[in-house]
């Protein structure tokens, strides 16, 4: 089958970006015609002159004129900062935009992309977290699809494919992370290099802490709610440690259709890039054989307690699934740096929700502000 597809990836650096650089070059009718990526221009360079884009940001604006001489033998128009990231986004070549950059900088650039009519495929959920209900309502406008890439929303949304949207909720899983089965004072000296240890999935280092205090699922029930359109009620989370069942939907008759694979992010972003088509992928079958015990457990809400915070601020909406997004971005990256412990992080979720107004229908504009006054603060307090 012939296939065609332009692409620009944002974030290509990352975990997601390098997964899906891999996915292009395997599959030939898959065009990279735009990258970016934050700071890391050595992995860009080799990335710049093998699929030969012609569009590439660094975001570091400091590293962007080295890196812009480095490559002045290539066709490619070089940008930088926030105003090259969404002039990049827009790149009037690709139909498809890959928002692969971590925390609430992926935004804005996602709103460019809508605005300039290309379909999203979503790596980043703190995109919907803190801005769900203007996405959602631009994705409507300009008649674009939101194609998620999290294992688990691909795994619902393929579940949903050729089904009534009559469901009774969705059964979010969770691999429970480094620290499954810890209690609270088992957890109280934990290092960075400890939690960043995940049993399944080789991830970046903000996405495997927020794995290990379920602060990633947590940001997924708040995702699921916008993509999918239910009420937080609906979602429901399971401890899955395999990886291997990688989210389910329930419908009105109880019947459950769910997604399997071997736990490899590849398949949900070959997905996302050639829906409504498939295309073979190599070394990724699953042999039920090697998995013959599949179980599913109720996550610890009171170790955990993150994922209780972020159902709240899920059900609350407006400005404080920012504060939660907010005050983890800024908490993760003081454990990072060994400034608080790991159960600080939900410890400053927590009181950053506590403390601030919540704004029913916040406007871009309030969203970033209240990203900028909570992150100041809790540095400030560090």
């Amino acid at each position: 089958m012939d296939f065609e597809h332009n692409i620009t990836v944002l974030g290509s650096t990352g975990s997601i970006g390098t997964q899906t650089l891999e996915i292009a070059q395997r599959n030939k009718g898959i065009r990279v015609c735009a990258l970016s990526a934050y700071s890391n221009t050595c992995l860009l360079e080799e990335q710049t002159r093998k699929f030969l884009p012609k569009l590439v940001c660094v975001a570091d604006e400091k590293k962007a004129s080295d890196f812009k001489v480095r490559v002045a033998d290539l066709d490619v128009k070089v940008v930088s900062g926030k105003e090259g990231l969404l002039e990049t986004a827009a790149f009037s070549k690709s139909q498809t935009v890959v928002t692969a950059v971590v925390g609430i900088s992926g935004l804005m650039p996602t709103i460019e992309a809508i605005k300039a009519g290309k379909n999203i495929a979503l790596a980043n959920k703190e995109t919907l977290v803190t801005g769900g209900h203007i996405v959602m309502a631009l994705a409507k406008e300009y008649g674009v699809k939101i194609l998620p890439v999290d294992s688990e929303h691909s795994a619902i949304f393929q579940s949903l494919q050729g089904n009534p949207k009559k469901i009774k909720k969705i059964l979010l899983t969770a691999s429970g992370g480094p620290f499954f089965g810890k209690t609270a004072s088992e957890l109280t000296n934990v290092l960075p290099k400890d939690a960043l240890k995940h049993p399944n999935w080789n991830m970046g280092a903000k996405v495997t802490i927020d794995s290990a205090t379920l602060v990633n699922k947590g940001l997924e029930v708040i995702e699921a709610k916008w993509l999918f359109d239910v009420d937080i009620s609906q979602i429901e989370v399971l401890v899955h440690r395999q990886s291997v069942l990688h989210s389910a939907v329930m419908y009105e008759d109880n019947a459950v259709i769910a997604q399997l694979g071997v736990p490899d992010m590849r398949l949900p972003i070959q997905y996302a890039l050639t829906y409504p088509d498939r295309l073979p992928m190599e070394d990724n079958e699953l042999d039920f054989a090697k998995y013959p015990d599949l179980t599913f457990e109720k996550p610890d809400t009171d170790t955990f307690y993150a994922l209780e915070l972020a159902k709240e601020a899920g059900r609350a909406g407006g400005l404080l699934p920012t504060v939660f997004n907010s005050s983890d971005e800024a908490a993760v990256k003081l454990f990072l740096e060994g400034k608080i412990g790991f159960l600080q992080i939900s410890e400053t979720i927590k009181r950053a929700m506590e403390e601030t107004k919540n704004i029913p229908s916040p406007t871009i504009e309030e969203i970033l502000e209240t990203d900028k006054n909570i992150k100041e603060s809790i540095y400030l307090r560090s």
